[in-house]
């Protein structure tokens, strides 16, 4: 370190000379580490820190030469490939740990993070999934309201069972068979960190009464979500289905449920604190509400 460098450093109680790598590593070991979906932020903080901006990489550039207009290329250059959501979830990453670099071990003066325009969010999917698009989806799993045989089957089994009930993948995939007791299924730790007890319907329960008993400490699907995903993504390709994620039924769960429970007991069951949430999933068209008035 340079004497400059050791004087200023002396002077501000600043430690001079980290760099983003150094703080991205710290900040995987004492923070991400302590969260659920860790490896995920890993993941991203280690592919940020290779993200050349201005002929640099990322993590090569020294904490106290981090300014507004550095992370405005950033953002620009991130852009190209990805949405704003997107670049806006990393920047809420980067915020947090230039935060903790700042307040809690004194590598930053301050967080540049705040001056930064954050990009806008597109707009919300608002995806229906149609009857045709069920049928044709299960036709090509081989499903026919019989007894699970095959690991496709299963994939129906639980595309049909998260448009009952709202739950994500990663949630249907975990479910255990102690977890469902009667008509209600127990999720001891969902994607927001809490637990949530989901009611389940006739047609839901059925669902389950399809699927083998699994071995001891298995999971009740018998699925992973990366099955999940390549056998759903093969079926829809084979289906001639355009446009639909495995995730749109959580939108058409939504907006089934609102015709029968109130706001709050719909949050409750899909597990949103924040109300407004529902607008996003609630996709009921307009002429559809039309029909439902006098």
């Amino acid at each position: 370190m340079h004497e400059t460098e050791l004087r200023e450093e002396k002077s501000t109680g600043i430690a001079i000379g980290k760099t983003c790598r150094d703080a991205f590593e710290r900040y995987e070991k004492e923070v991400s580490r302590t969260k659920r979906g860790f490896r995920w932020e890993a993941l991203r903080l280690s592919a940020m820190s290779d993200i050349v901006v201005g002929k640099v990489k990322f993590g090569d550039i020294k904490l106290s030469e981090v300014t507004s207009d550095f992370l405005g290329q950033w953002r620009d250059l991130r852009l190209k490939t990805v949405v704003g959501s997107t670049v806006n979830r990393d920047k809420n990453l980067l915020s947090h740990v230039f935060t903790t670099a700042q307040r809690e071990w004194g590598w930053m003066a301050d967080s540049p993070t705040k001056d930064v325009r954050r990009p806008k969010n597109p707009a919300p999917r608002d995806r229906r999934i149609h009857a045709d698009e069920i049928e044709r989806l299960c036709l090509a799993l081989g499903f026919d309201n019989e007894p699970v045989r095959t690991k496709s089957q299963a994939i129906a089994i639980a595309f049909l069972f998260a448009i009952e009930t709202a739950m994500r993948a990663g949630e249907i995939c975990a479910l255990m068979p102690e977890h469902v007791s009667g008509n209600v299924a127990h999720l001891p730790i969902t994607k927001n960190g809490s637990k949530r007890d989901v009611p389940l319907s006739k047609r839901a329960i059925e669902l389950l009464s399809f699927l083998p008993q699994p071995d001891e400490g298995n999971p009740l699907f018998g699925l992973t979500t990366a099955s999940l995903d390549a056998l759903f993504r093969k079926a829809r390709a084979n289906s001639l289905i355009e446009g639909m994620t495995f995730h749109d039924t959580r939108h058409e769960a939504i907006t089934r449920l609102a015709k029968k429970l109130n706001v709050l007991e719909l949050a409750r069951m899909v597990g949103h604190r924040d109300l407004r949430m529902l607008q996003i999933y609630y996709n009921e068209t307009a002429s559809q509400l039309a029909e439902r008035l006098d």
